[in-house]
């Protein structure tokens, strides 16, 4: 007889983070996803731009790595690798394993400065596909941020908006994406903006010059508009 069986184990994962040396210096904490086909050692230094002293960058990497070229392009060795948080196959428990990670990070990271007597303030923002990643973590997981950013991305059709306890009722919602970014027309963008005001939602919706990816100059917008680096 033919049947599908799963069984839980450990594994190694890991993260990256950026920010200052001394636990109790620290204001924020930013959780940032990488997208689709990205490492997190790669993708934090996006974020070095807000790095003030301040501010503590915390980068998982996705469970699921691969070749990003394929077998003919050149040796193993040699080629790039990237990572996916999930794909269609074996979607749920796929979609469990990476909010229970996500969650030990953050209890990690958090556990220890509060250990030090900080009570920093929490930002997740989660790029391309990582804006369904952070969505289902603060709707299924135990991170309670103040602010959920959602940049070149939307938050994941599936989930039930209409509850009015809803965990993404309670951070402020951001969605950012460049003018020109090829997944997310303007239709699109304001069709799900729609869809959240008839959901009870008021996500702060802002488009910048560019696209698909996070520039400089929007990364640090966003950080002023949080209160988090001063007006120039």
């Amino acid at each position: 007889m033919f049947e599908e069986n799963h069984i839980y184990v450990r594994r190694s994962a890991r993260y990256y983070t950026l920010g200052p040396d001394d636990d109790g210096a620290v204001r924020d904490v930013w959780f940032v996803l990488h997208g689709y086909g990205q490492l997190a050692s790669q993708f934090i230094n996006i974020f070095r731009a807000i790095d003030d002293g301040t501010r503590l960058i915390v980068a998982p990497e996705a469970l699921n790595r691969f070749y990003v070229a394929g077998v003919e392009s050149a040796p193993a060795a040699e080629r790039a690798v990237g990572a996916t948080w999930m794909t269609y196959e074996d979607r749920l428990n796929e979609i469990r394993d990476y909010v229970a990670y996500l969650d030990a990070v953050s209890a990690t990271v958090l556990d220890r400065l509060r250990g030090q007597g900080s009570a920093p303030r929490v930002v997740l923002l989660g790029f391309s596909q990582a804006t369904a990643t952070a969505a289902r973590w603060v709707g299924q997981g135990a991170l309670r941020p103040a602010h959920l950013v959602l940049w070149g991305g939307l938050l994941p059709p599936d989930e039930e908006l209409s509850a009015p306890d809803h965990p993404l009722r309670k951070p402020t919602l951001h969605i950012r994406a460049g003018v020109r970014d090829r997944f997310l027309s303007a239709e699109r963008m304001s069709d799900e903006e729609r869809r959240l005001r008839d959901a009870g939602f008021g996500p702060r919706v802002e488009r910048y010059i560019g696209g698909h990816g996070i520039t400089k100059d929007a990364l640090l917008e966003l950080a002023r508009s949080l209160g988090s680096l001063p007006n120039e």
